[in-house]
């Protein structure tokens, strides 16, 4: 990355104020201390960065309970080759149930949350809220914001930052159903992240085949087990070009510099149509 000044750095992060995205950012120690800029959506943050409105964006890749951010995922491996994943930050994630005012649970009317909140608050939401509808929001804090102005019975899933945020109060913490909930971000930015000797590194890419054919992916596998590179994650998603048809996102341990982790990635060049580098960075 480019030297400089961390106190003048941008970064664009899923808004408005009090998202868990601001909360991990604001917690990473190592990330820039200048100006947060609040952004619409995944995709208004990653575009920010391409475009250079903003110098870094803090965007959620994974979570505990739900999975994989497919937004994320998706505009990473198919938009913006110029941008690239600099760091990775894990952050744990304890929801509250949020109200403009005390109620009891039987006379709330509506859910308010992103859909991945509700989806790692089920139980809860099953057992103490079955009558309530569940209505999506572009994110948490969004969510908050709503119920906050309004003088319906509504309820959010949100953070205790972001209740406070917006004058709300919390009626219940850790709701949500398993209790080591964490979601990883990353940090953007159309620059690598430098390739250091100390620490623990990942490195990130997505893989396309030709054409689907027994042992496409055997192939793929066989490069890293050969060298004995170790993968943290392997996931397929739809290439966009037709039913069965699809791409493979995988997460290794190692820089991209590294000898065995560079030959396995020379090799799958030479036998894909499509081996995209999304970063190698700093693990969380």
């Amino acid at each position: 990355m480019p030297d400089r000044a961390v106190d003048r750095i941008r970064t664009g992060f899923l808004g408005p104020t009090g998202t868990w995205a601001e909360e991990a950012l604001l917690a990473c120690v190592k990330c820039g201390s200048g100006e947060k800029v609040a952004l619409p959506s995944v995709y208004d943050v990653i575009a920010a960065v391409a475009a250079g409105d903003v110098d870094e964006g803090i965007v959620p890749m994974e979570n505990a309970i739900e999975g994989s951010v497919s937004a994320t995922l998706d505009v990473l491996a198919f938009e913006f080759d110029n941008v690239h994943i600099i760091r990775e930050i894990v952050y744990p994630i304890r929801h509250r149930l949020i109200m403009r005012k005390s109620m009891e649970f039987g006379d709330v009317k509506r859910i308010i949350s992103h859909p991945h909140a509700h989806a790692q608050c089920r139980k809860f939401l099953r057992e103490s809220l079955p009558h309530a509808e569940v209505v999506a929001a572009n994110s948490t804090a969004d969510a908050v914001r709503m119920v906050s102005e309004t003088d319906e019975a509504w309820a959010a899933i949100g953070s205790a930052v972001a209740a406070e945020r917006y004058g709300c109060i919390a009626m219940d913490i850790d709701i949500e159903d398993y209790a080591d909930n964490q979601t990883r971000f990353v940090l953007l930015s159309t620059s690598p992240a430098a390739q250091d000797q100390d620490g623990s590194y990942k490195t990130s890419i997505v893989c396309t085949i030709a054409h689907d054919q027994p042992g496409s992916l055997l192939q793929i596998l066989q490069e890293f087990a050969h060298r004995y590179v170790n993968l943290t994650k392997i996931e397929s998603r739809p290439s966009k070009k037709g039913l069965g048809d699809y791409v493979f996102f995988i997460d290794m341990e190692g820089r991209k510099d590294d000898p065995q982790v560079a030959s396995a990635l020379k090799c799958l060049e030479c036998k894909l149509s499509r081996v995209k580098l999304l970063g190698s960075y700093p693990a969380g």
